[in-house]
């Protein structure tokens, strides 16, 4: 399969994605190309990538800071002023060439630039292709919470370039790799079976095709959220509150999404253990999985405290209420879900055994 048709737009693969480029810029004729990338990307990939465009069109890039601590309201202004300054107008385009940080912030800066001009993602980590890649979320962090501006807007198009993963460190890879697993969680034990066997990169790229396929099929049956779409977010509540927390924290060392979520998947899986009657058997199969691949992270009693209170801020709350997905078995979950507060601490308790 070369294309994923979602919503609007369609997700590319391979050599299909720049043949789908090229005929769309040859059609379109953007005033200007601008190309965003940071400072791994524009050494890394911008290269191959431009080798591959054929036509003569205006080209600008523009460099940003990588990392989720510069995923902010200053960062957007700067590429702003950048593109007004380079003569961007509503017949312009931003290509946005990076991983999920920078897809998000691109879409949000074209959604909002001018009232909104074309944008296309061309994500080049393994997590920005099986999730950001697909739904149209974009936006950007306020201070250390997560996500907390943004808006719903698709892209033009979606390119994915699997060779564009072995420009990664294995750190990033293994990060991507948990949002894969997740997808094996809400939807497919046999998915998520083969994940389990998967050995390295070379073996997860086979299945980036199949994660894309099942979070798009979620987003179309409700792209704004409301319902079904909240499944996305198992392992999500507590993740986000954890990966927050190390973003903010002077003394510890910050947790890429992944790492963060792996943890708020055992997390969540003990919740859905003792609240939806998730069997021992496949709660041990989520905690065992998990922490082969992640490193284990210590909690103080103060951590975990600084954590639930992050949680309040979680996008799916409602009426003052936290709102986690949790797991009726592995393929089943369940949404809206309530949570005594007692188990929060039970739950780390048995993360730490």
């Amino acid at each position: 399969m070369d294309s994923i048709i979602s919503d609007s737009y369609a997700v590319h693969f391979n050599e299909n994605a720049f043949q789908a480029l090229n005929n769309h810029l040859s059609e379109k004729k953007y005033s200007i190309v601008f190309i965003l990338v940071d400072e791994n990307t524009h050494e890394l990939c911008l290269p191959n990538f431009m080798a591959e465009i054929h036509g003569d069109y205006q080209f600008e890039i523009i460099e940003i800071e990588s990392g989720e601590i510069n995923k902010n309201i200053e960062t957007c202004v700067g590429v702003w002023e950048a593109l007004s300054e380079l003569g961007a107008d509503r017949k312009s385009i931003l290509i946005n060439l990076g991983g999920g940080v920078l897809t998000d912030m691109g879409g949000f800066i074209a959604s909002t630039f001018k009232r909104g001009i074309d944008f296309i993602n061309v994500p080049t980590t393994l997590l920005s292709m099986v999730d950001a890649s697909v739904g149209g979320k974009t936006g950007v962090d306020l201070g250390s919470l997560k996500n907390q501006i943004g808006v719903i807007n698709q892209p033009v198009m979606v390119l994915v370039v699997p060779d564009f993963l072995d420009t990664l460190e294995n750190r990033q890879v293994i990060s991507g790799f948990a949002e894969m697993l997740k997808h094996g969680l809400i939807q497919d034990t046999t998915y998520w079976k083969a994940l389990k066997g998967a050995k390295g990169l070379e073996d997860m790229k086979k299945h980036i095709l199949t994660s894309i396929q099942i979070k798009n099929k979620v987003v179309l049956q409700d792209p704004t959220e409301q319902n079904i779409r909240k499944i996305l977010n198992y392992g999500h509540t507590l993740g986000h509150a954890i990966e927050s927390y190390f973003l903010e924290s002077d003394s510890k060392e910050m947790l890429l999404h992944g790492e963060a979520i792996a943890i708020g998947m055992i997390l969540e899986g003990y919740l859905s253990n003792k609240l939806l009657a998730l069997s021992d058997e496949s709660l041990n199969d989520i905690k065992t999985t998990f922490l082969n691949r992640y490193n284990k992270v210590e909690f103080s009693n103060k951590d975990i405290e600084n954590i639930l209170k992050l949680m309040k801020y979680d996008k799916k709350n409602s009426h003052g209420k936290v709102n986690f997905v949790l797991l009726k078995s592995i393929g089943i979950p369940v949404y809206d879900i309530e949570i005594p507060v007692e188990l929060f601490t039970e739950a780390f308790a048995y993360y730490k055994i």
